[in-house]
C-alpha cells in the first residue's frame, strides 16, 4: 500500500499515463537541442552514446522517481517531507517545483509562444523572405517586438492553464492521446520529404554511420546532460505524474516506454533535419537559430514549403505544449496537496503567478531586463538547467537510494507480485554512478 492517501485522481489508461510522461519528455529539447548536439559533437558516434546513456542512468533515476512518486501519492513537496519526515529533505521537493515549474515554464511557455507565431508566419510571408535570406531579419525583428512576443507568450499560457484545468484525465491525458500520435506522424510526413531532397544522403550517412574517433570527451558529458534534461528528470514532473499512477502498474515497463518514446522522438527529429540541412549545403551547428533561422530558409527552398514548415512549428508546439503542460501540474499538485485548494484554483492562481514571472522574459530579448550580465530568459534558464535541476537530481538519486530504498524497491516489485531483474543494478546506478554522473554535468556547467 502506497504511505500517502488514495483520494486522488488516477491516469485513465496505461497508454494515457505513458503518453502524457512521453509527452513531458518530448520537448522542445529533443526537436532543436538534440540535433544541434549532434552536429556539435560529430554524428552518429554521439547518437549512440546518448542512446546508451538515457537506457541506463536516464532510466534509472526515471525509476527512481515513478517510485518515490506513485509510493507517496502526493506533488513533490509533500511526498519528500511524508517520506522523510524532515524539512531538510522537503527542501529537494521545494527545488524541483521552484526550479522546474516556477522558473522553466515561465520561460518555456515563452519559446512556446514562438511556435505558435512561426506557425502562423509561415502561412503568411515568412517563405519569401526566407528565400531572399531574410530569415535572421524577421527572426531578430520578432524577439525585439515584445508587445508580439508577449501576446503570443500569453496565448501559450492561456492553453497550458486551460488544458490542466480539465484536470488529469480530461485535460492532460485527454490532449495527449491526440497530440502525441499527431506529433510522430508530421515526423513522418516531414522524413519522407527531407530524404527525398538533393544531397539529403551526405546528412544520412553523417547522422548514421559513427566514427568514433570523433567522440570526445565533453561529447560524453554534453551526451548525459541532453539525456538527463531531455526526460525531464530533477523538475518533479515524474513524481507527480507517479502520483496518478494506479497501484497495479509494473513501473520498470512504463519506463521502458517513455525512455523508447522520447529517444524516438529525438531519433526521428534528427532525420527531418540533417537530411534538408545538408541537402542545402548547410551546417548544423546552430542552437536557436538552426530552428528559427536556418530551417525556415530550407523549407523556403522546397515545393509547398509553407506547408512543411507550418507543419514542422505545428511538431515544435505539440513539442512544447505537452511538457508545459507537464510542468504546470507540478505547481497545481503543489497547490492541492500541500495548500488544500481545489484544482481550478489552484490552476488559476499558480498560472497568474507563472505568466508574471514570465513578463520579463518575454520582454528580454529586446533589450531589457538584464540579470548577471545576460537577458533575463537566459538567466532563468542558466538559474534553472545549471544549478537547480542538477542539484535536485543529485539530491533525489541520494534520498531514493540510502533513505527510500527499500520502500522504492517494494513499489518497483509491486510489492513482491513483479520480480525486477535488474534491481540489484539499479539499486548500484542509483546510490553512486547516477550521482557522479549528474555531479560532473553539474560542475561543467558552471564552468
Amino acid at each position: 500500500m502506497s504511505d500517502g492517501h488514495n483520494e486522488r485522481e488516477n491516469w485513465g489508461s496505461r497508454i494515457g499515463f505513458i503518453l502524457a510522461a512521453s509527452g513531458s519528455a518530448i520537448g522542445l529539447g529533443n526537436i532543436w537541442r538534440f540535433p544541434y548536439m549532434v552536429g556539435m559533437n560529430g554524428g552518429a558516434a554521439f547518437l549512440v552514446v546518448y542512446l546508451l546513456l538515457v537506457a541506463t542512468i536516464g532510466a534509472t533515476v526515471m525509476l527512481g522517481e515513478f517510485a518515490l512518486g506513485r509510493r507517496m501519492r502526493k506533488a513533490p513537496v509533500p511526498a519528500f517531507w511524508q517520506a522523510s519526515g524532515t524539512h531538510t529533505w522537503t527542501l529537494v521537493g521545494w527545488m524541483g517545483t521552484i526550479g522546474g515549474s516556477f522558473i522553466i515554464l515561465s520561460y518555456y511557455a515563452v519559446i512556446g509562444g514562438w511556435t505558435l507565431k512561426y506557425i502562423v508566419a509561415s502561412l503568411q510571408d515568412l517563405m519569401p523572405q526566407a528565400v531572399e535570406g531574410q530569415s535572421r531579419d524577421v527572426f531578430n525583428h520578432f524577439v525585439g517586438s515584445p508587445t508580439e512576443v508577449i501576446a503570443y507568450f500569453l496565448a501559450f499560457m492561456a492553453m497550458t492553464v486551460g488544458i490542466v484545468l480539465g484536470g488529469i484525465g480530461k485535460g492532460i491525458e485527454r490532449a495527449c492521446k491526440v497530440m502525441m500520435p499527431l506529433l510522430f506522424l508530421i515526423m513522418l510526413v516531414l522524413i519522407a520529404r527531407a530524404v527525398t531532397l538533393p544531397g539529403a544522403l551526405q546528412g544520412l550517412d553523417f547522422y548514421l554511420r559513427p566514427d568514433f574517433s570523433k567522440l570526445t570527451w565533453p561529447a560524453l558529458l554534453d551526451a548525459l546532460s541532453q539525456g538527463f534534461f531531455s526526460l525531464s528528470l530533477g523538475m518533479g514532473i515524474m513524481v507527480t505524474y507517479a502520483s496518478y499512477i494506479r497501484d497495479e502498474e509494473h513501473l520498470p515497463s512504463s519506463v521502458a516506454y517513455v525512455v523508447f518514446y522520447d529517444s524516438l522522438a529525438a531519433f526521428l527529429a534528427g532525420l527531418v533535419i540533417f537530411p534538408a540541412v545538408f541537402s542545402m549545403g548547410l551546417e548544423p551547428t546552430q542552437g536557436v537559430g538552426l530552428t528559427f533561422i536556418v530551417l525556415p530558409g530550407v523549407f523556403a527552398r522546397m515545393p509547398h514549403g509553407e506547408i512543411f514548415s507550418a507543419l514542422f512549428f505545428v511538431l515544435l508546439f505539440f513539442a512544447a505544449i505537452t511538457s508545459s503542460m507537464s510542468l504546470f501540474e507540478v505547481t497545481v499538485a503543489h497547490g492541492m496537496d500541500d495548500l488544500k485548494w481545489s484544482r481550478r484554483k489552484s490552476s488559476l492562481v499558480m498560472g497568474v503567478i507563472i505568466t508574471l514571472l514570465g513578463l520579463p522574459s518575454a520582454a528580454s530579448l529586446s533589450g531589457s531586463p538584464k540579470l548577471w550580465g545576460m537577458d533575463f530568459l537566459s538567466a532563468m534558464d542558466f538559474l534553472s538547467n545549471h544549478i537547480i535541476l542538477p542539484l535536485c537530481a543529485i539530491l533525489t538519486c541520494i534520498f531514493v537510494g540510502w533513505r527510500f530504498l527499500d520502500r522504492a524497491e517494494d513499489e518497483i516489485s509491486n510489492h513482491g507480485t513483479y520480480r525486477f531483474k535488474l534491481l540489484r543494478a539499479w539499486a548500484w546506478i542509483i546510490r553512486i554512478v547516477a550521482p557522479v554522473a549528474i555531479g560532473i554535468v553539474f560542475y561543467k556547467g558552471l564552468f
